[in-house]
C-alpha cells in the first residue's frame, strides 16, 4: 500500500514557509546503500554537534526532543557524546558549496528529512555519496585504536555526526 503523501511546511529560524512532500514511511524505504546506524532520534539523545543543531526544530520532528541534548543558546561540545568539538562552522559548509538550499543546516537536517519520507532523487545521490565517503574515517579508527573507545575521540565524534556508531568500532 502506498503512502498518502503528507505536506510538511517548515517554520523556523532559517526557514520560513518552506514546503515538503513525505512520500515514503518514517525510517524505511532508504536507498539500498543508505545504511545509517543510528537514527535522527538516537544522535540527538547520545549528543551530536554540540547541542546547537536545530533547537529551534521541535514542530517539525516533535518526538525527537525528550531526551535530546540542547543547548539553544550555544554551541557547547560538553554535550556531544565524546565531551569534544568535532564540528566546522556552517560558514565553513556554506564556502565548500556543501549547502542545499533545500537544507540550510546542511547533512544532518537532509537526513532528519529523509528519514521522516521526503525524496529529492539527485540530492539525496549527493547526499548518501557524502556519507558513504566517512567510511575512510571508520577505518582509520579500526586501524589505529584497536577498539579503545578513547582512541580518537574528535574522529569518532564526527564520524557519530554522520550516523556511524563510532562506540562500535
Amino acid at each position: 500500500m502506498k503512502l498518502k503523501e503528507k505536506t510538511i511546511v517548515v517554520n523556523d529560524l532559517m526557514q520560513k514557509n518552506y514546503q515538503y512532500v513525505l512520500s515514503e514511511p518514517v525510517g524505511s524505504n532508504f536507498h539500498p546503500e543508505f545504511k545509517p546506524e543510528l537514527t535522527p532520534r538516537e544522535m540527538l539523545e547520545m549528543g551530536v554537534f554540540g547541542g546547537k543543531y536545530m533547537t529551534d526544530c521541535r514542530n517539525e520532528f516533535p518526538d525527537w526532543y525528550d531526551k535530546a541534548k540542547l543547548c539553544h543558546e550555544r554551541h557547547d561540545p560538553k554535550l556531544n557524546y565524546f565531551g569534544i568539538n568535532a564540528s566546522q562552522p556552517l560558514s565553513v559548509w556554506r564556502e565548500k558549496g556543501w549547502i542545499h538550499p533545500a537544507d540550510p543546516r546542511g547533512w544532518f537536517q537532509w537526513y532528519c528529512r529523509y528519514y521522516m519520507g521526503r525524496r529529492m532523487p539527485e540530492e539525496d545521490f549527493i547526499q548518501i555519496k557524502r556519507w558513504k565517503a566517512i567510511r575512510r574515517h571508520i577505518s582509520q579508527v579500526r586501524k589505529n585504536c584497536e577498539k579503545a573507545i578513547t582512541c580518537r575521540p574528535k574522529q569518532r565524534q564526527a564520524i557519530l555526526h554522520w550516523a556511524y556508531d563510532s562506540r562500535k568500532i
